[in-house]
């Protein structure tokens, strides 16, 4: 800007000197010749003056006569008078000796003259030695030119005054350029610095400093220009805020969003996702933006209907499988992203985990068939067996009281079913309240053994207790924490062979108390681990039926130590033993 003022001093300061210049010129132009003019005029009147008074024979004739008729009319000496015949011979002349004068024939102001006009020439003076101005008039007798009379003046005082009008000038002009450069300075100043703030701010919006206002308080253009940057300025602040608080908005639900999110341009590269996404795909966010979508996705599914919905510019939603970096499930919907003008210029594709809904979907199947089958065959002992005594078995005592045995033992493990089945509900629905007391932990799993003590001795088991010191103190649900370490020893119990063991385990830190129930029994195989807290879920089958389990015991520990806010884990060799471990908060 600074460049800028400079060119705008120096073009006004050129334009003023330019003028002034021109004006000196045409003024000194116009004093020449007013000058010249009036000279010219003084020394005709001069000339034509003489040649009346000498244009006598008389005075013309006699040289002597006709110096003193020239010193009568003009007795001063300040306009040279020079009288010459037609010859170019000079007759009289006040400020040289005639005789001694060349001859004036070939004088341009002296040639006019005898053609009878008035001659004006302007000549330097080999004489005098300073330019002169000469004016010829001839001398008439009797209609006959007999000589002229040439009048003369110095042009000195002319040529001064000219020369002083010009160093006034120059003289003038340098002051005016000095006082000139000064105020268009102060001009130039107060114009530029105007743009210079305006500058500034446009320069602070353009690197988002939308704070910058221009401190300009003029009414005129310049600031009528700075209210409208500022106007700009805070209408621009305010728009970038909002796009900001827009942008937190959509990241914040973006980030928080379970579903995840693609965005796809109509190159058919990955350009958004969400965090969600990123779990999804087992990859990071900034490792697949960019890429092509079936590189990203490693999905051929999940592509096809991606480059169906680009292709088609159509909404729908799909059900995809992907196989990496885990089998999952996914609830997919498909719409083209269109634009301002109505182009669709990209895919947003939303995904919905739903591999926990289909799993559940398949438990809750699962359940309802093994529900079935399980109510199935007691139901079906107790049918038969009552027909049987119904056609007339029930003459025979003995047939009659062992069918009558089955019948109340199948009824009872029909109840156990539903009664496990109505109380792992009711977990399962937290509806089953909880009473935090304070419990003893050895003596709440001495009562445990002392209830299974009967069935264990049938089998010549032994239980081991846990150490008595230090005594665990823990605040929980005394009944809960008792039906958990029941159900544990009755599996226990139930899948050691005879002669095995038994032994639990008890620890405590400043966080949280371990219960561990192992036995040497027949072990879980491997693939069957997973799945051993799942409703009806038996390993081996028949040996669990026949040792009246339902198949819902590990399944109503899994919930209740969820409910206590503890954890459960199962460690197991098939033919080895199984040990199951509790871990609950220590409050």
């Amino acid at each position: 800007m600074t460049r800028f003022r400079i060119k705008l001093t120096l073009t006004i300061l050129g334009l003023i000197s330019l003028v002034l210049l021109l004006m000196g010129m045409y003024f000194a132009k116009v004093l020449e010749n007013s000058y010249l003019q009036s000279l010219n005029e003084l020394l005709s009147r001069e000339s034509k003056l003489i040649a009346q008074a000498v244009q006598f024979p008389d005075v013309f004739s006699d040289r002597k006569t006709l110096e003193q008729r020239i010193l009568q009319v003009a007795p001063t000496d300040e306009v040279r008078l020079t009288l010459i015949d037609t010859k170019g011979n000079v007759l009289y002349d006040n400020s040289t000796y005639a005789p001694e004068m060349e001859n004036h024939h070939d004088r341009p102001e002296f040639l006019a003259a005898l053609k009878g006009e008035t001659g004006i020439s302007r000549r330097y003076s080999e004489t005098l030695g300073h330019d002169m101005m000469y004016v010829a008039v001839p001398i008439i007798q009797d209609t006959q030119i007999v000589g002229a009379v040439r009048s003369a003046m110095s042009m000195k005082d002319i040529t001064d005054t000219i020369h002083n009008m010009w160093y006034s000038l120059l003289t003038g002009l340098l002051v005016t350029l000095v006082v000139g450069s000064i105020v268009v300075s102060r001009i130039s100043f107060s114009i530029i610095r105007p743009i210079e703030e305006i500058t500034r701010v446009a320069r602070n919006i353009t690197q988002r400093q939308y704070e910058s206002r221009v401190r300009i308080k003029a009414k005129d253009e310049i600031g009528q220009l700075a209210g409208a940057i500022n106007f700009m300025a805070s209408s621009l602040e305010q728009q970038m805020y909002e796009i900001s608080e827009n942008q937190q908005r959509l990241s914040g639900v973006l980030t928080n969003m379970t579903s995840g999110v693609i965005f796809i341009s109509e190159q058919r590269r990955i350009m958004l996702v969400n965090p969600a996404v990123e779990k999804l795909l087992g990859t990071a966010g900034h490792e697949i933006v960019g890429k092509l979508h079936i590189e990203a996705g490693k999905s051929f599914g999940l592509s096809k209907y991606i480059d169906r919905c680009l292709d088609n510019s159509e909404k729908f939603r799909e059900e995809v499988h992907i196989y990496y970096p885990q089998e999952r499930v996914l609830d997919v919907n498909f719409a083209p992203y269109i634009n301002f003008k109505g182009e669709a210029r990209g895919v947003v594709v939303v995904l919905h985990d739903i591999t926990e809904i289909r799993r559940l979907e398949k438990m809750r199947s699962d359940f309802v068939a093994n529900v079935s089958h399980e109510l199935r065959t007691p139901i079906t002992s107790i049918k038969g067996f009552t027909e049987t005594l119904l056609e007339g078995a029930m003459q025979d005592e003995e047939t009659c009281r062992n069918f009558l045995q089955i019948i109340s033992d199948e009824s009872e493990r029909l109840y156990r079913m539903i009664r496990d089945i109505l109380d792992l509900s009711k977990i399962e629905q937290k509806r089953l309240p909880l009473q935090m007391n304070q419990v003893h932990l050895q003596e709440l799993i001495t009562s445990a053994v002392a209830i299974m003590n009967d069935q264990a001795q049938r089998k010549q088991l032994s239980i081991a207790l846990p150490n008595q010191t230090p005594e665990i103190l823990l605040m929980t649900d005394r009944d809960c924490l008792q039906q958990i370490v029941l159900n544990l020893l009755s599996n226990a119990v139930a899948y050691t062979p005879e002669g095995g063991a038994i032994t639990i385990h008890t620890e405590q830190n400043a966080q949280r108390v371990l219960i561990q129930v192992s036995d040497t029994g027949i072990g879980i195989p491997e693939k069957d681990i997973p799945r051993i807290f799942e409703r009806f879920y038996r390993v081996d089958k028949a040996r669990s039926r026949d040792s009246g389990g339902t198949g819902l015991g590990l399944a109503i520990v899994k919930h209740l130590v969820e409910n206590l806010h503890g954890q459960i884990s199962v460690q197991s060799r098939e033919g080895q033993g199984t040990t199951f471990t509790v871990t609950l908060p220590f409050l």
